[in-house]
């Protein structure tokens, strides 16, 4: 079960992906793909850990060269029910144990759709301040294009 929705603290893009679940699925689910579409291009992502499972480390990192990659990145998941939902969150790392910093806790489901699949990604903020702050980052924007990316991707 995820949280109910919260508009206060709470950011969702969502897009029809005209692509079969599975293959939406399996975009996410192998390391190489995901790195093809994970990130806004021109930025490169580099999977340096990806165990799709509750608990299992998730860990990108990201360049603008293509020779130094830094830190995107650094959680846990939480929830994988395949082919309906991943639930990941930067608060915990590997094992479900604390981590130094945390911003945000991201839900992303996918459900059948005539014409494909419904993807749905939000991601859930401690506060307003840490909501506010990811909007200005370019929230809907950057993710937006990353599922655009994706659907490209898979399409």
């Amino acid at each position: 079960m995820t949280a109910s929705a919260h508009p206060e603290l709470d950011l969702t893009v969502s897009r029809l992906i005209k692509a079969p679940r599975a293959s939406v699925w399996n975009a996410w689910a192998d390391p190489a793909s995901f790195e093809q579409w994970w990130v806004p291009a021109p930025t490169l992502c580099r999977v340096r850990e990806m165990d799709l499972r509750a608990g299992g480390s998730f860990r990108t990192e990201i360049s603008d060269d293509g020779l130094e990659f830094g830190p995107h990145i650094t959680g846990c998941f939480l929830a994988v029910d395949e082919l309906e939902r991943i639930v990941y969150t930067d608060a915990l790392v590997a094992g479900w144990r604390p981590s130094e910093a945390s911003f945000v806790t991201a839900v992303i489901t996918l459900a059948d759709h005539p014409e494909g699949t419904e993807y749905t990604a939000t991601a859930m903020h401690r506060n307003v301040t840490d909501r506010d702050r990811h909007e200005e980052l370019g929230f809907h924007d950057g993710w937006g294009t990353v599922i655009r990316q994706l659907a490209d991707f898979v399409e």
